[in-house]
Protein backbone atom coordinates (compact mmCIF):
# COMPACT_ATOMS: atom_id res chain seq x y z
CA UNK A 1 0.00 0.00 0.00
CA UNK A 2 1.32 3.14 -0.45
CA UNK A 3 2.02 5.82 2.07
CA UNK A 4 -0.91 6.64 4.58
CA UNK A 5 -1.77 10.59 4.90
CA UNK A 6 -3.28 10.55 8.58
CA UNK A 7 -5.87 10.83 9.97
CA UNK A 8 -8.38 9.41 7.04
CA UNK A 9 -10.99 7.21 7.39
CA UNK A 10 -12.23 3.79 5.24
CA UNK A 11 -15.76 2.24 5.12
CA UNK A 12 -18.19 2.13 5.83
CA UNK A 13 -17.90 -1.95 6.72
CA UNK A 14 -21.16 -3.36 6.18
CA UNK A 15 -23.38 -0.52 7.55
CA UNK A 16 -21.17 -0.52 10.95
CA UNK A 17 -19.91 2.99 10.96
CA UNK A 18 -16.59 4.50 9.55
CA UNK A 19 -13.35 3.47 9.96
CA UNK A 20 -10.56 5.99 11.64
CA UNK A 21 -7.48 5.36 10.62
CA UNK A 22 -4.87 7.12 12.39
CA UNK A 23 -1.14 7.17 14.34
CA UNK A 24 -2.75 3.91 16.17
CA UNK A 25 -3.83 1.61 13.58
CA UNK A 26 -2.11 2.96 10.27
CA UNK A 27 0.42 -0.34 10.71
CA UNK A 28 -2.51 -2.67 10.78
CA UNK A 29 -4.13 -1.21 7.73
CA UNK A 30 -0.49 -1.50 5.85
CA UNK A 31 -0.04 -5.02 6.53
CA UNK A 32 -4.03 -5.79 5.44
CA UNK A 33 -2.15 -4.34 2.40
CA UNK A 34 0.23 -7.63 2.30
CA UNK A 35 -1.98 -9.90 3.49
CA UNK A 36 -0.43 -12.72 1.09
CA UNK A 37 2.98 -12.42 2.79
CA UNK A 38 1.56 -12.70 5.91
CA UNK A 39 3.55 -16.32 7.73
CA UNK A 40 1.47 -18.67 7.09
CA UNK A 41 -1.11 -15.54 5.68
CA UNK A 42 -2.40 -15.22 9.37
CA UNK A 43 -2.29 -12.78 11.19
CA UNK A 44 -3.63 -11.99 14.95
CA UNK A 45 -5.02 -8.34 15.70
CA UNK A 46 -4.86 -7.17 19.36
CA UNK A 47 -6.75 -4.33 20.55
CA UNK A 48 -8.56 -2.47 23.53
CA UNK A 49 -12.06 -2.35 24.29
CA UNK A 50 -13.60 -0.59 21.21
CA UNK A 51 -10.67 -0.05 19.03
CA UNK A 52 -12.15 -0.92 15.99
CA UNK A 53 -10.72 -4.67 16.17
CA UNK A 54 -14.15 -5.36 14.59
CA UNK A 55 -15.23 -3.25 11.90
CA UNK A 56 -11.75 -3.44 10.45
CA UNK A 57 -12.40 -7.48 10.34
CA UNK A 58 -15.36 -6.84 8.66
CA UNK A 59 -13.53 -4.56 6.30
CA UNK A 60 -11.31 -6.93 5.65
CA UNK A 61 -13.27 -9.56 4.59
CA UNK A 62 -15.64 -7.16 2.66
CA UNK A 63 -13.00 -6.08 0.84
CA UNK A 64 -11.79 -9.48 -0.62
CA UNK A 65 -8.71 -9.74 1.55
CA UNK A 66 -9.20 -12.72 2.93
CA UNK A 67 -11.59 -14.26 5.87
CA UNK A 68 -11.57 -12.84 9.66
CA UNK A 69 -12.44 -15.02 12.90
CA UNK A 70 -13.56 -12.12 15.44
CA UNK A 71 -12.82 -12.82 18.74
CA UNK A 72 -10.54 -15.67 18.17
CA UNK A 73 -9.56 -16.11 21.72
CA UNK A 74 -13.35 -16.62 22.38
CA UNK A 75 -13.83 -19.39 20.22
CA UNK A 76 -13.84 -23.13 20.66
CA UNK A 77 -9.81 -24.24 19.75
CA UNK A 78 -10.82 -27.02 18.22
CA UNK A 79 -13.32 -25.24 15.63
CA UNK A 80 -10.35 -22.54 15.43
CA UNK A 81 -8.16 -25.37 14.48
CA UNK A 82 -10.25 -26.02 11.52
CA UNK A 83 -10.85 -22.85 10.52
CA UNK A 84 -6.84 -22.65 9.95
CA UNK A 85 -6.88 -25.44 8.07
CA UNK A 86 -9.37 -24.92 5.77
CA UNK A 87 -7.54 -21.20 5.39
CA UNK A 88 -4.09 -23.06 4.44
CA UNK A 89 -5.82 -25.29 2.11
CA UNK A 90 -8.02 -22.33 -0.06
CA UNK A 91 -4.66 -20.08 0.41
CA UNK A 92 -6.82 -17.48 2.28
CA UNK A 93 -5.46 -14.64 4.53
CA UNK A 94 -6.76 -15.61 7.70
CA UNK A 95 -7.67 -12.37 9.97
CA UNK A 96 -7.74 -13.23 13.97
CA UNK A 97 -9.12 -10.53 16.63
CA UNK A 98 -7.79 -10.89 20.09
CA UNK A 99 -9.17 -8.50 22.79
CA UNK A 100 -6.66 -6.64 24.85
CA UNK A 101 -6.81 -6.96 28.25
CA UNK A 102 -6.33 -3.74 30.45
CA UNK A 103 -3.71 -5.36 32.54
CA UNK A 104 -2.25 -7.51 29.67
CA UNK A 105 1.37 -8.68 31.05
CA UNK A 106 2.53 -9.36 27.40
CA UNK A 107 2.21 -13.06 27.68
CA UNK A 108 -0.62 -12.49 24.66
CA UNK A 109 -3.33 -14.81 23.92
CA UNK A 110 -2.70 -18.20 25.76
CA UNK A 111 -3.55 -21.42 23.91
CA UNK A 112 -3.96 -24.95 25.36
CA UNK A 113 -4.12 -26.67 21.83
CA UNK A 114 -0.54 -27.58 20.57
CA UNK A 115 -1.07 -27.80 17.24
CA UNK A 116 -3.23 -24.64 17.71
CA UNK A 117 -0.41 -22.87 19.59
CA UNK A 118 2.18 -23.63 16.97
CA UNK A 119 0.50 -22.15 13.98
CA UNK A 120 -0.68 -18.70 15.79
CA UNK A 121 3.19 -18.75 17.35
CA UNK A 122 3.95 -18.19 13.97
CA UNK A 123 1.68 -16.08 12.48
CA UNK A 124 2.38 -12.17 12.48
CA UNK A 125 1.21 -10.28 15.36
CA UNK A 126 -0.74 -6.91 14.84
CA UNK A 127 -1.68 -4.35 17.58
CA UNK A 128 -3.99 -1.14 18.10
CA UNK A 129 -2.29 1.43 20.10
CA UNK A 130 -3.11 4.37 21.71
CA UNK A 131 -4.64 7.53 19.56
CA UNK A 132 -2.90 11.08 19.58
CA UNK A 133 -4.35 14.09 19.54
CA UNK A 134 -5.34 14.11 15.86
CA UNK A 135 -6.65 10.91 15.62
CA UNK A 136 -8.55 11.79 19.05
CA UNK A 137 -10.46 14.72 17.20
CA UNK A 138 -11.27 12.54 14.82
CA UNK A 139 -12.47 9.46 16.69
CA UNK A 140 -15.05 11.88 18.57
CA UNK A 141 -16.07 13.70 15.44
CA UNK A 142 -16.90 10.09 13.45
CA UNK A 143 -19.16 9.41 17.17
CA UNK A 144 -21.00 12.53 17.31
CA UNK A 145 -21.13 12.04 13.59
CA UNK A 146 -23.28 8.95 14.34
CA UNK A 147 -24.66 10.52 16.73
CA UNK A 148 -25.80 13.35 14.71
CA UNK A 149 -24.18 15.58 17.03
CA UNK A 150 -23.15 19.00 16.21
CA UNK A 151 -19.61 19.65 17.73
CA UNK A 152 -17.49 21.27 14.88
CA UNK A 153 -13.81 21.16 14.40
CA UNK A 154 -13.14 23.79 16.94
CA UNK A 155 -15.28 21.62 19.46
CA UNK A 156 -13.18 18.30 18.58
CA UNK A 157 -10.07 19.67 18.81
CA UNK A 158 -10.76 21.03 22.28
CA UNK A 159 -12.15 17.74 23.44
CA UNK A 160 -9.24 15.67 22.25
CA UNK A 161 -6.82 17.51 24.00
CA UNK A 162 -8.16 16.66 26.96
CA UNK A 163 -10.21 13.58 27.23
CA UNK A 164 -9.18 10.29 28.36
CA UNK A 165 -6.49 9.21 25.26
CA UNK A 166 -8.12 5.82 24.42
CA UNK A 167 -10.99 4.55 21.60
CA UNK A 168 -13.43 3.96 24.53
CA UNK A 169 -12.37 7.37 25.80
CA UNK A 170 -13.83 9.18 22.45
CA UNK A 171 -16.67 6.89 22.62
CA UNK A 172 -17.60 7.63 26.52
CA UNK A 173 -16.68 10.91 25.76
CA UNK A 174 -19.36 11.84 22.99
CA UNK A 175 -21.91 9.77 24.55
CA UNK A 176 -21.91 11.70 27.64
CA UNK A 177 -21.95 15.41 25.90
CA UNK A 178 -25.42 14.04 24.14
CA UNK A 179 -26.65 12.66 27.68
CA UNK A 180 -25.73 16.30 29.17
CA UNK A 181 -27.51 17.99 26.01
CA UNK A 182 -30.67 15.92 26.34
CA UNK A 183 -30.98 16.63 29.93
CA UNK A 184 -30.04 20.32 29.71
CA UNK A 185 -32.26 20.54 26.54
CA UNK A 186 -29.51 22.60 24.95
CA UNK A 187 -27.11 22.45 21.78
CA UNK A 188 -23.67 20.92 23.10
CA UNK A 189 -21.45 24.07 23.56
CA UNK A 190 -18.35 24.78 25.71
CA UNK A 191 -20.01 24.30 29.38
CA UNK A 192 -21.79 20.91 28.03
CA UNK A 193 -18.07 20.27 26.83
CA UNK A 194 -16.91 21.07 30.18
CA UNK A 195 -19.41 19.31 31.84
CA UNK A 196 -18.74 15.73 30.27
CA UNK A 197 -14.95 16.31 30.96
CA UNK A 198 -15.31 17.08 34.28
CA UNK A 199 -18.11 13.98 34.70
CA UNK A 200 -15.60 11.81 33.31
CA UNK A 201 -12.84 12.93 35.42
CA UNK A 202 -13.56 14.00 38.82
CA UNK A 203 -11.98 17.09 37.86
CA UNK A 204 -13.46 20.28 36.86
CA UNK A 205 -12.58 21.78 33.42
CA UNK A 206 -11.37 26.04 32.77
CA UNK A 207 -13.96 28.16 30.96
CA UNK A 208 -13.02 28.92 27.50
CA UNK A 209 -11.45 32.70 27.33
Amino acid sequence: MSQIALPLTIGPAGGHGRIVVGNANAGVVEAFGAAAAWPFRTAVLKGPARSGKSLLARWFVENGLGDAVDDADQMDETTLFHRWNRAQEEATPLLLTVALKANDDGAGWQVALPDLASRLGAALLLEIGAPDDAMMAELIAAHAEARALPLGEEGARYLASRAERSHLGAERLVATIDRLSLERKVAPGPAIWREALGELSGISQPRLL
